[in-house]
């Protein structure tokens, strides 16, 4: 498999990028989810350049597999809170199908939910992959990959600063 390193000034130029389209869209989140682990850097700088509050979210399905629902943020979604889901990448699709079914459980499939997802509630990734299979969409990324045409592993720099 192909591996791609992005360097920090990627990451940076990256969450410019998702900055700018929200920022063309005149939307501004009330928080920023980070989903660990991933998506906690990018979600940080989301955060401190907005000056709004960052909360977290362990959905790991990938390495040491562990996931901790969050019933609090699905509540804020249906009031009506601005939540923006932050992660690295949209790889598999995984990861946000797993959010919208843990966020489901307390509240069946309604209408309601139509309006929260890409709504109140966006996502943001630095990476996108066009060939996933996520039910939710990403709102905003940086880069567009299809690993149908390319298997590619993006190498962060949080995640092999060691070996470079």
């Amino acid at each position: 498999m192909k591996k791609q390193l992005v360097t920090w000034r990627d990451v940076e130029h990256h969450v410019q990028e998702i900055l700018r389209q929200m920022q063309r869209d005149s939307w501004m989140p009330d928080y920023v989810v980070g989903l660990t682990r991933g998506g906690l850097v990018p979600a940080n700088m989301i955060s401190q350049y907005l000056d709004v509050p960052m909360e977290t979210l362990k959905v790991k399905l990938r390495d040491h597999a562990d996931t901790e629902s969050n019933s609090q943020i699905a509540h804020d979604a249906f009031i009506n809170k601005r939540i923006l889901i932050v992660d690295d990448i949209n790889d598999t699709g995984a990861t946000l199908n797993w959010i919208k079914k843990d966020w489901m459980k307390d509240e069946p499939e309604t209408g309601r939910w139509n309006a929260v997802w890409g709504g109140n509630v966006r996502v943001a990734t630095l990476y996108d992959n066009e060939s996933s299979k996520s039910e939710l969409t990403v709102d905003y990324t940086a880069v567009t990959i299809n690993k149908a045409d390319e298997d590619v592993w993006i190498d962060f720099p949080w995640e092999s600063w060691w070996t470079r």
